[in-house]
């Protein structure tokens, strides 16, 4: 049996979506795949005590659940974008969770679409604190000047939401203090901005598959040049990697990859039908419910479009 150590941090807000999310973890783990599941949360945490999570264990068995808790730390954190302070506790992943020497974290906004031990048994994590997928900030001239003011390579910026972390190394060069310290600063980017620049010339690159968020979907789409991601690392995370809803939440609104959200929602113990119905129901109808000066800004927008096409 393969054990595999997955972390995940939220808030009583997330509860459903962290159980689609998990679904979809253990509805593609391979039969000899057995996910030991850290869930980090504060005490003012609800969830952790309403069996929300324990609900999977009817229908599944290749799994187990821990929860720790991170006290009243960070909890004076800097917020922004409507991330909230929940998203610096995979900053204490290594001093949590002592044991393991190498360990997953996950955001709970992603969709899970294979088995996790094809990326983690062959990342070999020796001399790096940390593995991620390069940010695609480096097409977009604002994000490389901040990154660069950061005193950082926007080319070598990794994204947070999906991460390997080398716990052993970590704590043998007491890293989660320099955590602590850098998440003291009101960076834009948070936790994002603490691991990149704590972490810098120690961060190991891993394909797009293991963080595919909406702006490296668009680039697949698009084909847009660039040197970073190979054409069959793009590919293979639109037929098969990890999707990352980091813009709006697919069980809040349209966005892109939203029908693969609400089929792993449906085959989930969470499933309502009424929620369901009331989600899809009342957006029937959303143009009609728009504004007249919206209406035709989207009629602007359409034609504006075409136009460059032609």
């Amino acid at each position: 049996m393969r054990k595999i150590p997955v972390v995940f941090c939220f808030d009583d807000n997330l509860a459903m979506p962290a159980g689609v999310s998990i679904t979809s973890l253990l509805e593609n783990a391979h039969s000899d795949t057995f996910y030991d599941i850290f869930i980090l949360h504060d005490e003012r945490a609800v969830y952790p005590t309403l069996g929300i999570l324990e609900r999977l264990y009817d229908r599944y068995t290749n799994f187990n659940i821990t929860y720790r808790s991170v006290g009243n730390q960070f909890q004076e954190a800097f917020e922004i974008r409507g991330i909230t302070v929940p998203a610096y506790y995979r900053l204490l992943i290594p001093e949590l969770i002592p044991e393991y020497d190498k360990i997953m974290y996950h955001d709970v906004d992603v969709i899970f679409r294979s088995d996790l031990s094809a990326i983690f048994d062959v990342t070999d994590m020796a001399g790096y604190y940390i593995a991620g997928v390069i940010s695609p900030g480096f097409l977009y001239q604002e994000s490389v000047q901040r990154r660069i003011g950061l005193g950082l390579d926007p080319q070598d910026y990794i994204l947070s939401g999906n991460l390997i972390f080398n716990a052993a190394l970590l704590r043998a060069n007491q890293i989660v203090d320099r955590f602590r310290k850098e998440a003291k600063h009101n960076y834009k980017h948070q936790d994002m901005d603490v691991i990149n620049i704590v972490c810098k010339g120690k961060i190991k690159r891993l394909s797009p598959v293991f963080c595919g968020m909406i702006e490296l979907f668009k680039l697949a789409v698009k084909g847009t040049k660039q040197e970073i991601y190979t054409s069959k690392e793009l590919s293979d995370m639109q037929e098969w990697g990890i999707v990352h809803y980091n813009g709006p939440k697919p069980w809040n609104s349209w966005c892109p990859n939203f029908d693969i959200w609400w089929e792993y929602y449906r085959k989930s113990v969470y499933y309502d039908p009424g929620f369901y119905f009331d989600f899809f129901y009342s957006r029937l109808n959303e143009y009609d419910k728009l504004s007249f000066s919206k209406r035709l800004k989207i009629l602007f927008r359409y034609f504006k479009h075409r136009q460059k096409q032609n």
